[in-house]
């Protein structure tokens, strides 16, 4: 057990049995009455974001996260397989943990797995990735309006980019929202 002066980004408290991951904190101790830790926390399995209020001092219960650098091999149906880049062990990652990152989980890419007591509790994406795109050509006279059009990436995943790129351009994508960042020459 801890208690509130434990708190800081990152880390990650068990309440009602679930994971839940600190995003910010703030001590406030006011002029009148005690002081509190205000806190916004995000569910590992989730993604739900909450505002929490803990009273100074309260005690809390903190797990044991372990976050490392693992590859990934291959897609095995209904799990994701990551090779770990320091021992070189191979670990099963269920689909339901590694959830929309598969979106943007390409071949031999670097991403972090954390786990507790040897449990995966999420894959954690680098921001940004480099594919390439397969999409229409776009029509003539198109070219410098700032229309898009869709696109599809080498993971299956569809986005949108702008009329003037064509099948086959690298270009850069943001993991967290999806968002076209830009063409990548090379």
């Amino acid at each position: 057990m801890a208690s509130t002066t434990d708190i800081k980004n990152g880390a990650v408290l068990i309440i009602d049995g679930q994971f839940w991951s600190v995003v910010e904190f703030q001590h406030v101790k006011p002029g009148k009455g005690g002081a509190f830790v205000r806190t916004k926390l995000k569910n590992v399995v989730s993604g739900k974001v909450v505002d929490r209020t803990f009273n100074a001092g309260a005690k809390i219960d903190t797990a044991v996260v372990d976050r490392r650098d693992y590859q990934f091999l291959y897609n095995d149906g209904d799990s994701y397989v990551f090779m770990d880049l320091d021992t070189y062990d191979q670990i099963p990652v269920a689909a339901t943990v590694v959830g929309d990152a598969s979106n943007f989980l390409l071949e031999e890419a670097t991403v972090t797995i954390a786990m507790n007591e040897g449990t995966p509790l999420y894959v954690e994406l680098p921001t940004s990735i480099v594919t390439t795109i397969e999409t229409e050509p776009g029509l003539q006279g198109d070219r410098s309006s700032g229309g898009t059009k869709p696109a599809t990436i080498s993971t299956g995943y569809q986005i949108q980019v702008p009329l003037f790129l064509e099948s086959g351009t690298k270009v850069k994508v943001d993991t967290r929202d999806g968002n076209y960042l830009g063409r990548v020459n090379d």
